[in-house]
């Protein structure tokens, strides 16, 4: 990235922005009315020219008004100093929000990708913690019949799995008792994808019981994909002027695989936000994504992120996902 002088920076900051708030472009009587600007509309059109020909700007078709680039959009990106603030209604439900956030992690996951969307007006995605990374927590039979239970199971990354196994005799309350703690002795601490059975107990019910709680939490990892969850894809008609370019953003987030790597891509390079054709995926050449981790005690669960376009207002949406990632991450941690 070439360095601006300071008068350059201050007109290109100026244009962005004017066009993140307009969607028109942005002509030089706009740019030279600004306070932090203070020059002659001769200078700014001379200054433009110039970014124009830096490749920070760009013409569209006959306008005298001039747009961001991709590259236009990076510098103000990198040079922001602060992240745009939260108003007192959106960090009001943001507390409110996370305040109520109980039950399962996957409604919880759900739930924040349609919180995200609507901060920011633009698609949510939240992708779930992998499950063969997860650890076992807890592991429970819980009688629903005399020959029917059910096995939850709760894993270190918030996730909670069940599965309901009939047997062909009744099973009594004291052999559920002795498969919970034959079972939490072996698979507390392990991952499901490692879940063994305990060696034989000379009890047949009880030894098969066991056995299959832990086959089925082996299977139920080797079946299991990334869980996304995609908020606010409505939003996209009124985000982008392009019917196209709606089309391919609401078939990219249909695939949930392609959106996996997308997020885990710009978060692995190191970036929080990926422009236009930055990301390397050419169906969203016209969005810009911005992504943060969360975690719990620490460690990284998954990613949430969001796409809209590269005219985003990139301050309030920074600001956005970093609050909710950290916020997640803190409820992750209190269970």
């Amino acid at each position: 990235m070439d360095s601006l002088d300071d008068r350059k920076a201050a007109v290109l900051r100026a244009v962005v922005e004017e066009y993140i708030e307009t969607a028109q472009p942005v002509g030089s009587g706009h740019v030279a009315g600004r306070p932090d600007v203070g020059v002659s509309p001769a200078t700014v059109r001379n200054e433009m020219a110039a970014l124009e020909r830096d490749g920070y700007l760009a013409q569209p078709h006959t306008s005298a008004g001039r747009v961001p680039t991709d590259k236009g959009y990076r510098f103000f990106v990198d040079q922001l100093t602060r992240l745009g603030p939260l108003g007192p209604s959106e960090r009001l439900q943001v507390k409110e929000f996370f305040a109520q956030a109980h039950g399962e992690l996957e409604q919880m996951l759900h739930d924040t990708s349609r919180l995200l969307s609507e901060l920011t007006s633009y698609a949510a995605v939240v992708v779930g913690p992998p499950a063969e990374a997860a650890t076992i927590r807890s592991v429970q039979l819980v009688g629903l019949s005399p020959r029917v239970a059910l096995a939850v199971t709760v894993l270190s990354n918030g996730a909670v799995h069940k599965h309901t196994f009939e047997w062909n005799e009744d099973v009594g309350e004291e052999r559920l008792g002795a498969a919970t703690a034959r079972l939490s002795g072996v698979l507390v601490g392990s991952t499901m994808r490692s879940a063994q059975p305990p060696p034989p107990s000379g009890d047949a019910l009880l030894d098969s019981m066991v056995d299959q709680v832990a086959t089925a939490l082996r299977a139920a990892v080797s079946e299991e994909s990334d869980q996304v969850f995609v908020g606010g894809t409505a939003r996209m008609a009124a985000a982008f002027d392009a019917v196209e370019t709606v089309r391919s953003v609401l078939d990219t987030l249909e695939h949930q695989y392609v959106v996996v790597s997308l997020l885990r891509d710009v978060v692995d390079r190191g970036l929080s936000v990926a422009i236009g054709s930055e990301h390397g995926f050419q169906p969203l050449a016209e969005c810009a994504v911005i992504v943060a981790p969360y975690g719990r005690q620490g460690e990284r669960s998954g990613t949430i992120g969001v796409l809209g376009p590269t005219r985003m207002n990139y301050p309030q949406a920074l600001a956005a996902v970093a609050v909710v990632s950290q916020r997640l991450g803190s409820r992750l941690d209190e269970g």
